[in-house]
Formats: C-alpha cells, structure tokens, sequence
C-alpha cells in the first residue's frame, strides 16, 4: 500500500514536443493518499489511459517523476512497482479453474500454499464466487469472468495500488450497479489504494471518494462528487458533470448585474477581477432554474418537457440561447411563454472557462 505522488509529471508521444499542444498529458502534480478510492473521469482521448499506464510503468513519462509513499518509481519496471491492474476486457486463463486463477499471482510469487488457500476464499467470498471456484474459467459469463479478472487484482495484500482501466465496460448493465457497489465494499475492507479510470461520471461519482477530472490531457478539477457538481471550477466540469450539465450561457457584466442579451440577472458576488478581453460566461445548474408560468423572472420560450424518471426538465429558450430548468411534477401550459427564476446562490461566473471567485457584497454570499 503507497500514497502515490506525481511531480511535474507530462508525457509527449511526439519525439521533441515544442509546447503544450504537443503533449497528450500536460503537466500534474497530483497526490494520491494511500487506502483512497480515487476515479479518473473524462471522455476518450482526454490522458486517463496514459496516466494510468504511467503509474503502473507500462508507458514511460516524457518529464516528471512518479513516487510511491517517498520512493521514485519512475524507472522501475512494472512487476517492480507492486501495482495490480485491471484492464477493460478480461485477462483469465480459461483452462484453469476460477480458484487456479485466483491463486495463480499468489503462486507466482511464491506465497506459500498456507496462505493462498484461506486468502483466495476470502476475495472469493467478496466477489461472491464461492459458489462456482472450481468450475473452469471457459464456461463463465463475462460477467463472472471480469470477476475473476478483479479478484486476481485483490488477491494480492501487499499491492501499493490496484489500478482499474474502464472494468465495467464488458458488463451487462444491469449489473454495473451491483459490481460497483462490490468494490466500494471491498474497498472498505480492505484498506487499498484504488484509482478508477472511467469516462462514465455515474461509474466515477457512485465509486470515488475523489473524483480527478481530465480534459484534453490536463486536469481541471479534482474534488468530492459533491464539490464538483455545486462548484465546477471550469465550464467543461459543469458540462460533464450532470445529467443534464450545467447551463453555461455568454454574458456580460455590469456592477453586481450579468446581462444575457439584454435581460438583466442579478449577482451576489462583484468581479473585478475581470479583464474586460476574456470570453464570460455565466453558469448555473438546471436543478437551480426553475419556471414558471407568469412572474417578475426572465422571459423564455419553452420548446418541450423532457421526462427523465427522477425529474421533469423543461426545454427552454432565452436571448436566443437554448438552456434546461426544472418543473415541477404538476407543471402544464397552453402557450410557450415562461418566465424563469434563477437561484442568484448558485450562480457561477467564468472566464475564459474558468470559474472566478469574486467578491462577496454587503449581505450577499455564494
């Protein structure tokens, strides 16, 4: 077990990368603790995968270095790092039993059979494959399979980390949700460091205690599930965090006032530290949006009522820009003509994609 550190680490899979653009991971400098359940979020292509095989010493950094607790790994190979991993299809040998496989890392370190027995029914148990450890791996389901592929990554109590590269992909979807809340179990008991690589924010928020948010090879955001949904700190977490992400609508400032086209919304916080050259933008949850069908709000167009189970989220337009709000279960209307009411507490400010903390004014808070 390890609390794993990234100094200034970056990797470029061009030969003599010139700048930021050339490189598919920029810069981080980032800590793990150890026994930490950690998730890796963003879409395809954004660096999850390379900083992964980075710390498991599959792909070699361009700069930086990688420390398990203070000891640099950098260069060490991978059986020399102590990491367990998890990739997205599963790696099982078919012709052994699921109790072969299980204590096939053991084995292969030579942990005597005294030991492997009683450990390999404990992660059995977890994983809940008591039930078929002596059937071969070839007559499972992928499923069960991924299973067993999880189980060979926790088999092992001295791993610094077990890192897991998208492991639920092959999974039928109604079991997702059962393997996920498994490894927060397993987690627990444990006591291991876990980093999840996945581009699913329901897989991240449901599995992490710490959710690192990758786009375009740099982080933007490391927080809570909680910190990321009510205060994105770039424009691209609120987007991708929630279901629907945030409203980001342009706007301009003027005092205590953001004007989206004309129509006036009213702040709690002053910004002056806003160069007037950056892009602004005003960002708030559809959760804090609500509609109404007459009032003193903004004036909008709805377009439609999505039903999405859980909530009902109204479709609307405004200075001809397209956001989401939410409606109550009883909402209904004859013409499209709606005033909207935005919560002024959970309104966020960003320039050039980055939130601003501004100023709290006399009575205001944020």
């Amino acid at each position: 077990m390890a609390r794993i550190s990234l100094d200034h680490l970056a990797h470029a899979y061009k030969p003599d990368p010139q700048g930021p653009q050339d490189y598919a991971l920029k810069e981080i400098d980032h800590v793990w603790e150890q026994g930490g359940a950690y998730a890796l979020l963003g879409p395809s292509g954004c660096g999850k995968t390379t900083l992964l095989n980075i710390i498991s010493g599959l792909v070699h950094p361009t700069r930086g270095r990688i420390l398990f607790d203070d000891r640099d790994v950098t260069d060490l190979r991978t059986e020399e790092r102590n990491i367990a991993q998890v990739f997205q299809f599963p790696v099982v040998y078919d012709t052994m039993t699921v109790r072969e496989n299980l204590a096939f890392p053991l084995k292969n370190r030579n942990v005597p059979s005294s030991k492997i027995a009683p450990r390999v029914e404990e992660i059995a148990r977890l994983l809940d494959l008591t039930p078929v450890l002596d059937r071969k791996a070839s007559n499972l389901t992928a499923d069960m399979k991924q299973k067993i592929s999880l189980g060979r990554g926790l088999v092992r109590a001295d791993v610094a980390a077990i890192l897991f590269d998208e492991p639920l992909t092959v999974i039928d979807p109604h079991l997702k949700w059962q393997l996920r809340s498994t490894l927060k179990e397993i987690h627990r008991a444990l006591d291991i460091t876990m980093i999840y690589v996945t581009h699913d924010q329901t897989e991240a928020l449901t599995f992490a205690d710490k959710v690192v948010v990758m786009h375009d090879g740099a982080v933007v955001q490391t927080g809570t599930p909680e910190e990321l949904f009510e205060r994105p700190a770039h424009t691209f977490v609120g987007h991708f965090i929630g279901s629907p992400g945030m409203n980001i609508l342009p706007c301009r400032l003027d005092g205590m006032t953001a004007y989206i086209g004309d129509d006036p919304v009213i702040l709690q916080r002053t910004y002056p530290e806003l160069a007037s050259q950056r892009q602004v933008e005003l960002g708030i949850r559809p959760e804090f949006v609500s509609v109404q069908r007459t009032g003193n709000g903004l004036p909008a167009r709805l377009k439609r009522i999505d039903d999405i189970g859980r909530t009902r989220i109204a479709r609307v337009e405004m200075a001809g820009r397209q956001l989401a709000a939410s409606v109550p279960e009883n909402f209904s209307l004859d013409g499209d003509e709606v005033s909207l009411i935005m919560d002024p507490h959970r309104i966020h400010i960003y320039a050039d994609g980055h939130l601003l903390p501004g100023e709290p004014t006399t009575g205001g808070h944020q």
